[in-house]
């Protein structure tokens, strides 16, 4: 028997999204699809046993983009879904950050999230979507948590914000804003911008928190009305008694060790030395009650936890020994490769980050095969993170979740300076290597990169800094906002707030959050916080590098742009590419075609982009009575001699025209691929040019040329011919096809 589906609509905006269920996936513990029009996200969630000896939360959160859901077949050789794409990658960590803070902490059950797209109408972006689908499925479910989650995306576009607005409506906008939270508190903020202020960008998080109200209160009351009754999950905590206990034996010793400035190998190392040491005195003992090293190892973990907080919330001491607002020492470096279009070193205490910046053509620009409406994209930005900047050994496994979206937030931040196509023709494709990591290394990387593209002469419209904010929190109610937090606050803290932008405002943002939310009024400060910080960077960075390059670098490809005729597109390219690909061999370049007729002529050096642009150039030349042109013969019949006096475009040399002395056969004087110079004498309605090689030999004028030419030539017909130039015509067929674009079957 069919079963019944329950659906629940509500107003988002202007526009309704409606929540279905009980159709699909029953043996889930809990299933939904969410659909605004056309376009539909499924997402089910489960939750499994306990894996024995695992001491974290297994929470797995995936996305994948069914390509039919657009009516597409994947372009793989396969053609189906491999991996998931970036874009695919993006939306499952986008949804993982507001669902995770969400699960009580020490919880062990495995739980799995898993979203796809089911429908896509090319109008309305997914990503959201799936947000608020996750969340459904797991307020419906038998697992505990403490949701729902809901989520838009806003826009501004002539001053106004909108919510969940269209792909085209995002083409016009200044903000691409996507923001997720609870009833009471913002939890996740994922933002590119073009350079928006920090007061409009705290109003747009403002209206995208009430925007989120009416997915909230769906979600709750299809809780009450359809979702199951909670499981009881296992969770790992240590004992109380066990955890004051050995809070008792490090508080001293640990306060200690922070009043000294430590650097990241002197921390970590002092406080593994304590926990070895804890260790032993608890675990190493003859008695049978003795606790478990991996709960003495909890419980330091706890008081690490408790001591450090309480010093910054307290004293205003943070580990390194930096006031809340004090950045880390920063020094910076250009031209570091002699090959590469542009290099840039960022370091900023021990977080270090090289960018590498190269220059392509517009047919290196990546093609991209998924659902949204953007079929190429010409900036990249790619962040590698191996394990040897944190001094560690481990196996390569190919790019992380992680590593593609720091690469993400980097582009993000960067793309709103990036130069128009039109007045920079090039691909851009910027590579950060995290080389040391203490904090914050995709900020470091927004920087880093910034100086690369200037040092490669790419005319940014401004330079772009970012940094990386923290917060600590207390049940009482006390805050810290940290500036340039490094890598024990961002693991012992509440909040990694990143931004970055321009001087004259922000261009991207991404906030991870582990508590139950954070209010406007930490959101204002900590912008606020983080442009004074971000200005202080930008100067540093500035001392290396003022401005971009006036010239590209030797080994950067210069780019000349040629207009061309749209119809010429087709001779310029010739039959299954031909005639592109032999211009390209032959003058050592790299060609790009536009379907406007603009053409990009790429070189690394010597003569060969002249020579490629000079004869781009004549295809958008028409022949013209009395002007001379040199071209080559590119056939040869009795009556005379074809001329390809410009690209894709033939003329005839009569036999009675090719020299001043009468001519008894037309390889006398010419022969088949040899150049010669002549001079049109005439073009008649259908676009056949006649060409005379005897007026270039005798100086004729143009006007002499238009009143010699009579059809055969200024000596009358050759013997045994038919007059003029039909004459020359054995067959009697005329010329057959003479002048014009030549018939290159």
């Amino acid at each position: 028997m069919k079963p019944e589906s329950k659906r629940y609509s509500t107003t988002v905006g202007p526009r309704t999204v409606t929540f279905e269920t009980g159709k699909l996936a029953a043996q889930a513990g809990g299933a939904v699809t969410v659909a605004l029009d056309d376009t539909i996200v499924f997402a089910a969630a489960t939750m499994g046993g306990v894996r024995e000896g695992i001491d974290f939360f297994p929470l797995q959160v995936e996305y994948e983009e069914r390509l039919y859901a657009g009516g597409k077949i994947p372009g793989s050789f396969f053609r189906r879904e491999g991996r998931p794409g970036t874009e695919a990658i993006l939306t499952a960590r986008l949804t993982d950050r507001p669902l995770r803070p969400l699960f009580q902490h020490g919880m062990r059950n495995e739980v799995q999230v898993m979203m796809f797209s089911l429908s896509s109408d090319g109008e309305n972006p997914l990503d959201v979507l799936a947000i608020n689908a996750a969340s459904a499925a797991i307020m419906i479910s038998d697992i505990p948590w403490g949701g729902p989650v809901g989520a838009v995306r806003v826009g501004r576009v002539n001053g106004e914000f909108i919510v969940n607005p269209t792909f085209k409506e995002m083409d016009a906008s200044d903000l691409d804003l996507r923001i997720a939270g609870t009833k009471d508190a913002i939890l996740m903020v994922e933002c590119g911008a073009n350079e928006v202020p920090e007061d409009v960008m705290a109003a747009a998080l403002e209206f995208g928190h009430q925007s989120i109200q009416p997915l909230v209160d769906v979600q709750l009351k299809m809780a009450a009305e359809i979702g199951k009754p909670k499981r009881q999950a296992t969770f790992a905590l240590a004992a109380d008694e066990l955890n004051s206990k050995v809070f008792e034996r490090v508080n001293a010793p640990m306060n200690a060790l922070l009043d000294k400035p430590l650097s990241k190998a002197e921390f970590y190392g002092g406080m593994d030395a304590l926990q070895a040491a804890v260790v032993v005195e608890l675990c190493k003992t003859e008695d049978a009650n003795a606790p478990s090293e991996k709960d003495v190892k909890s419980a330091f973990s706890e008081a690490e936890h408790k001591i450090v907080r309480e010093r910054i919330l307290g004293l205003g001491k943070r580990p390194d020994g930096r006031a809340p607002t004090d950045i880390r020492p920063i020094w910076c470096e250009v031209d570091l490769s002699p090959r590469a279009h542009g290099s840039g070193l960022f370091t900023r205490g021990e977080t270090q980050v090289l960018s590498i910046a190269t220059l392509g053509t517009l047919g290196e620009a990546q093609e991209l095969d998924n659902l949204g409406p953007v079929a190429t994209k010409r900036y990249m930005h790619h962040y590698n993170f191996p394990p040897f900047s944190t001094g560690e050994v481990k196996p390569l496994r190919g790019q992380s979740r992680r590593e593609v979206g720091h690469g993400a937030l980097a582009e993000r931040a960067l793309e709103p300076v990036i130069p128009a196509e039109e007045s920079f023709p090039y691909t851009i494709r910027v590579v950060s290597e995290a080389l040391s990591s203490n904090g914050s290394t995709s900020m470091g990387s927004v920087c880093g990169s910034t100086m690369a593209l200037m040092d490669a002469g790419v005319p940014i419209k401004a330079p772009v800094a970012g940094v990386a904010m923290g917060l600590i929190t207390d049940e009482t109610g006390r805050y810290k906002i940290l500036t340039d937090i490094q890598g024990t606050e961002d693991h012992l803290g509440d909040m990694d707030f990143k931004v970055a932008g321009t001087a004259n405002g922000i261009t991207a943002l991404q906030m991870d959050i582990k508590i139950s939310g954070l209010s406007a009024q930490m959101m204002k400060e900590a912008l606020e916080q983080a442009r004074v910080a971000r200005m202080s960077i930008m100067g540093k960075m500035l001392e290396a590098i003022q401005q971009p390059r006036a010239e590209l670098k030797p080994h950067a490809p210069r780019i000349i742009t040629v207009k061309i005729p749209v119809e010429k597109i087709g001779a310029l390219i010739g039959p299954g590419g031909k005639n592109i690909r032999s211009l390209q061999e032959e003058t050592g370049t790299k060609i790009d075609v536009q379907e406007d007729g603009t053409v990009y002529i790429a070189s690394t050096g010597g003569p060969g982009a002249k020579e490629a642009e000079e004869r781009v150039k004549s295809l958008g030349e028409n022949a013209v009575v009395g002007n001379i042109y040199t071209g080559k013969v590119v056939r040869i019949e009795a009556f005379g001699a074809f001329v390809e006096i410009l690209p894709g475009m033939d003329g005839l040399v009569h036999i009675s025209q090719l020299d001043s002395e009468r001519v008894n056969k037309v390889e006398d004087v010419v022969n088949l691929g040899e150049e010669i110079t002549v001079m049109v004498t005439n073009i008649d309605p259908q676009g056949k040019i006649r060409l005379s090689r005897q007026a270039v030999l005798e100086g004729w004028t143009a006007e002499e040329a238009r009143e010699k030419d009579s059809g055969g030539g200024s000596r009358g017909p050759r013997p045994g011919g038919g007059g003029g130039f039909r004459g020359g015509d054995r067959r009697g067929g005329g010329d057959r096809g003479h002048g014009g674009r030549r018939d290159r079957r």
